[in-house]
């Protein structure tokens, strides 16, 4: 994900989920977001390690303690081949099934996903996947250098893609979802109705798909790479 909090806004609920089940999970943080937060009286200087600390907090809510940070600028991120390489090369140190990022794509109904940082990050990270990570011949210095060897993920959940077609259900993991996403104070403390602002998303995404009343899910275009 591009900045601290995205993986949360989006996603925290489904990855309580999969922590739960056993599922090892890692983080990769493409900036600090260094650009974020409402309080003047901070120095800019304090924020990256403000929400790197932040992020470490809220991911333990939902029981991941991996968190990697890539330190790319907040707000100025490029779709730049060394950023391919960047995600690559943690594809190949995790070697996961799964990689879950946010959509290339705009969404013109709703414009908070679409930060140019979340497209820049979702494109990077499927290019990452295919071909990248999988291709021994790609970046050669990451089996050179590294010996980081090629690996093949499996499905990339994209959060807010275009056709959604996966619904977790999340209720029963709501308040870690809450508490992972309160972790955020800088970006967070402000927000009184953060609660029912989740719960009205989130019901929306279960009568989407049809789950009974009362149930909150978060939803994502799982797409098969294997």
């Amino acid at each position: 994900m591009a900045h601290p909090d995205d993986v949360d806004f989006s996603s925290a609920g489904s990855i309580a989920t999969w922590t739960d089940q056993g599922i090892e999970v890692t983080y990769l943080i493409v900036t600090d977001g260094d650009a974020g937060g409402f309080d003047t009286a901070v120095p800019r200087s304090e924020i990256p390690g403000i929400r790197r600390a932040e992020q470490r907090a809220a991911a333990k809510c939902v029981g991941v303690d991996d968190v990697r940070f890539l330190g790319h600028p907040d707000g100025r991120v490029e779709a730049t081949f060394d950023l391919r390489r960047d995600i690559a090369r943690v594809i190949r140190q995790v070697r996961p099934d799964r990689v879950l990022t946010s959509s290339p794509e705009r969404n013109y109904e709703r414009i908070a996903p679409s930060h140019p940082d979340h497209r820049v990050v979702g494109g990077a990270t499927l290019d990452a996947v295919y071909p990248d990570a999988r291709n021994a011949f790609a970046h050669p210095e990451l089996l050179r250098d590294e010996g980081l060897d090629a690996w093949t993920v499996r499905e990339v959940w994209i959060a807010g893609g275009p056709a959604p077609n996966k619904h977790v259900d999340v209720t029963d993991v709501f308040d870690r979802k809450l508490a992972a996403l309160r972790a955020h104070v800088s970006q967070t403390a402000h927000m009184d109705g953060l609660d029912q602002m989740l719960r009205g998303f989130l019901t929306r995404n279960a009568e989407a798909a049809g789950f009974a009343e009362g149930r909150l899910a978060e939803v994502f275009q799982v797409v098969p790479t294997a």
